[in-house]
């Protein structure tokens, strides 16, 4: 038996996670952007769940088949923008913190992404990356189902 979602389990922890994502959309990023900041941090963490429900999103906030299709290929592809991609390395870097001998978010990585993206852009950037790392602990964890997920 599967255990099930601990968000659904405690309401209170839904809404949390629905606030987060809401504050998210008040930082001045383009809704695409976030929902392929999503999309790649659901890759990484195997969440097959978030990585369906990102894919939606994003295709209703009007992203390409063609640029989702290569976003878990992004750095060798030209169809993403400067900030984009400075969105995805922070994505990449954030999500994978413990992969890194060294500083896992380096100056580097932080400067491209703050070149890009105001002060409000960039905590609404690491607030999508960070809510969606533990959302896709949640369901990675009880099994969460990509084409019936228990808090669809």
């Amino acid at each position: 038996m599967r255990m099930k979602n601990p968000a659904v389990v405690l309401p209170g922890a839904m809404k949390g996670i629905q606030g987060l994502l809401k504050a998210t959309a008040q930082g001045g990023v383009p809704r695409r952007t976030l929902e392929l900041v999503g999309l790649r941090a659901s890759q990484i963490n195997g969440c097959g769940a978030c990585v369906a429900g990102h894919f939606a999103a994003a295709t209703k906030a009007g992203e390409t088949g063609e640029r989702l299709a290569a976003v878990a290929v992004w750095r060798h592809t030209p169809f993403f923008t400067e900030a984009e991609r400075a969105a995805l390395a922070l994505t990449e870097a954030v999500t994978r913190l413990a992969d890194s001998q060294d500083e896992a978010v380096s100056d580097e990585i932080r400067a491209e992404a703050a070149a890009h993206h105001d002060e409000a852009q960039l905590a609404a950037i690491v607030l999508m990356i960070a809510t969606v790392d533990l959302f896709d602990r949640l369901n990675v964890t009880v099994g969460e189902s990509a084409d019936h997920p228990s808090w669809a």
